[in-house]
C-alpha cells in the first residue's frame, strides 16, 4: 500500500487531541498535540462549552502536529473527527452557534421530558409513558429516557430562548457542526442520528421519521441530512484550511461518535468484540447484528461506523474523570511536586507522567485497598442504573486507611462499575472472556491488571490505545478514500501488544467487594435523592 497521510481529531470532553497518521502496511501516528478547553457546569445542571473554544483548539493542534512531524500539508490526503455524542448546537443559516452548546451532561431538562414522557396512567419502570416508549422503542431501537438526552435540550432551548431558537436553521451534534465549519456543508452521521431517538433504524426503513418529530413537536426543516461516516461531507475551505495550517480542498469525511470510533481504533471489528474504554467518562461496548435494548439496566444498541453492526453499550458519566479529580483534590500537593520535579510543561507529556506517578502509588497498594471502596459517579450514574442525583463515596474508611488506599479504591471503583455493567450486558450477548481496553485509563499498567483482576476476562491493550477515537477516524479515512474495502481489512493493523491476565488469587476477595459495590446504590439511592433531587 502506498503511504497516505490523514488528520484526524479526538473532540472530548476537556480538550482535543489533533493526531496525524501515516497510513501504508500500518498504522502509524506520526505526531499529536492536546489543547484544553473548558467545561462549564451551571447551577441549574446545565454543562455547555462554547463552539469558538473547541476551534480554536482544533487550529492550535493541528498547527502544532504539521509543525512537528514536518510532514508538508499537501501531503495531507483527509481529514475526519471523532468526538463527544449527544451534544446539541443550534447554528443560524450562515453557520454560526447561536449559543454555547449544550454537553451530554447537560441534565437541565427535566420540565422537558416530564412533559411529554412521564403522563399517561401506564408506566415503564415508573416513569415512562408506556405508549410513547414502546413506540419509540419500535422505531428507533431506544428510548431518550434522561433530561440529558438532546431532544430534550432542543426544547429546553426552544421553551427558554425561544427568540434565539426562532433564528435556528439546524440542529447538530458536534461533529457534524465541526464538519460545516470546516466545508460549509450539513451532514450528520448515523450514530448522532439515532441519538436523538427521532430516526428510524429500522433495516430498510431508515431516515427522520415524520410521526414522533410530530409527537415530540420538532421541526424537521432542523433536522440534517445523514450520512455514512466514510461519505465525503465536503471539502476544507480556505479559511479554515489557513487556521489549521493545511491546504483547501482535503475530502472531510462524516466520522463518528466517540463511542461508534473507538470500537474501531480499539480493533473490534468483528462481531461480539468488546471494548471498555476508560477516558473522561467510561462505557462497555459491543458488537452486534441486530438491535438491542435493555431498559431495566440503561443499555441500548445504537448504530455503529460498521455498516451491518450496532454497538450495545453501557456508558458510566465519569471514569477517568475521577482520575483527574483525584490529582486535582486528593493528591494535587504529591502529584504537583512530582510534575514540577520532572520539569512538565506539555499536557500529553503531564498525563503520561501522572499515570507513571498512579502505577508507582497503587502497584505499592495491596488489592483491595484495605477493603475501602469507591464509587465513581461524580456527576451521576447512568449505566445500569440511570440516576443523575447519584454521588461518588468512599465507604468503608477507617483510623488506618490512608491516601494511598483511597487513590486505589478510586480505580478499582472504575473496575468494579465495568464489571457491573458487562454482566448485565451478557445477559443479551455471550460472554468474552478477553476485551480490549483503550483509552487515557489503558495507559496505566496497574489500571489494566485492576481490570483484569475485577472482571475476570483477559484484558488487552494496543499499540495506541489512548488514541483509540483517532486510529478509529483514520480507518473510517482509508475506507471513504478506497485504501480499504471494508473496516475489516482493518483488524490485521490494530493488532493486541499486550494481554494482562487476571490472578486467581485475588479473586475471591474481589468478588466479596463487587457484590458489596453493587449495593451501595440501591443502599444510597433515596439519600442521593434528598440531597440532589
Amino acid at each position: 500500500m502506498t503511504e497516505t497521510y490523514v488528520v484526524t481529531h479526538d473532540v472530548g470532553t476537556t480538550g482535543n487531541k489533533s493526531c496525524i497518521y501515516r497510513i501504508s502496511d500500518t498504522i502509524e501516528l506520526m505526531g499529536s498535540s492536546l489543547v484544553e478547553y473548558p467545561l462549564y457546569i451551571t447551577p441549574d445542571g446545565g454543562a455547555e462549552q462554547k463552539a469558538d473554544e473547541w476551534w480554536g483548539a482544533i487550529c492550535s493542534a493541528t498547527k502544532a502536529i504539521m509543525a512537528r512531524s514536518g510532514i508538508k500539508p499537501g501531503q495531507v490526503s483527509a481529514m475526519t473527527f471523532c468526538a463527544q455524542l449527544q451534544g446539541s448546537v443550534f447554528v443560524d443559516e450562515s453557520g454560526r452557534a447561536l449559543r454555547n452548546p449544550m454537553n451530554y451532561m447537560d441534565g437541565r431538562s427535566t420540565e422537558q421530558i416530564a412533559r411529554y414522557l412521564y403522563n399517561g396512567l401506564i408506566k415503564i419502570d415508573g416513569k415512562w409513558n408506556a405508549l410513547t416508549a414502546l413506540n419509540c422503542l419500535r422505531i428507533t431501537g431506544g428510548l431518550a429516557a434522561t433530561a440529558k438526552d438532546p431532544l430534550w435540550k432542543y426544547h429546553w432551548v426552544k421553551d427558554n430562548e425561544p427568540e434565539l431558537f426562532g433564528r435556528a436553521f439546524k440542529w447538530l451534534d458536534v461533529k457534524d457542526y465541526l464538519v460545516l465549519r470546516c466545508t460549509g456543508k450539513y451532514g450528520m452521521t448515523h450514530d448522532s442520528a439515532h441519538l436523538t431517538f427521532l430516526y428510524d433504524t429500522r433495516p430498510g426503513k431508515q431516515g427522520w421519521h415524520p410521526g414522533l418529530c410530530r409527537k415530540f413537536d420538532v421541526n424537521m426543516d432542523l433536522l440534517p441530512p445523514v450520512v455514512n461516516s466514510t461519505d465525503i461531507v465536503g471539502r476544507l475551505l480556505p479559511g479554515p484550511a489557513a487556521e489549521m495550517g493545511l491546504v483547501e480542498g482535503i475530502p472531510v469525511f462524516g466520522g463518528g461518535g466517540d463511542t461508534t470510533l473507538t470500537a474501531v481504533g480499539a480493533g473490534c471489528l468483528d462481531l461480539y468484540d468488546t471494548h471498555v474504554y476508560v477516558g473522561t467518562s467510561g462505557w462497555v461496548c459491543s458488537n452486534v447484528e441486530r438491535r438491542m435494548v435493555d431498559i431495566g439496566n440503561f443499555l441500548a444498541s445504537i448504530m455503529g461506523a460498521i455498516p451491518g453492526f450496532y454497538n450495545y453499550t453501557g456508558e458510566q458519566e465519569t471514569s477517568g474523570a475521577c482520575l483527574k479529580w483525584v490529582r486535582d483534590h486528593l493528591a494535587l500537593d504529591e502529584i504537583g511536586m512530582y510534575l514540577e520535579a520532572q520539569h512538565i510543561v506539555e499536557k500529553t507529556q503531564e498525563y503520561e507522567s501522572l499515570f507513571d506517578f498512579l502505577n508507582s502509588v497503587i502497584s505499592k497498594t495491596p488489592e483491595g485497598a484495605g477493603n475501602v471502596l469507591f464509587t465513581p459517579w461524580l456527576h451521576g450514574n447512568r449505566s445500569p442504573r440511570e440516576d443523575p442525583n447519584a454521588r461518588g463515596i468512599f465507604f468503608n474508611l477507617g483510623l488506618e486507611t490512608g491516601k494511598r488506599q483511597m487513590i486505589r479504591a478510586v480505580l478499582e471503583g472504575m473496575a468494579f462499575h465495568k464489571r457491573w455493567m458487562l454482566e448485565a450486558m451478557e445477559r443479551k450477548i455471550p460472554r468474552r472472556e478477553s476485551l480490549r481496553f483503550v483509552g487515557g485509563g489503558a495507559r496505566s499498567e496497574v489500571g489494566c491488571q485492576i481490570m483484569a483482576d475485577i472482571t475476570g476476562r483477559a484484558v488487552e491493550t494496543v499499540a495506541d490505545a489512548q488514541n483509540a477515537g483517532t486510529v478509529g477516524a483514520t480507518v473510517v479515512c482509508a475506507v471513504g478514500l478506497g485504501l480499504f474495502k471494508t473496516f475489516g481489512e482493518a483488524k490485521r493493523l490494530i493488532p493486541a501488544v499486550r494481554t494482562f491476565e487476571p490472578q486467581k488469587e485475588h479473586r475471591a476477595l474481589y468478588d466479596r467487594n463487587f457484590e458489596v459495590f453493587k449495593k451501595l446504590y440501591d443502599a444510597n439511592k433515596k439519600l442521593f435523592r434528598e440531597l440532589n433531587g
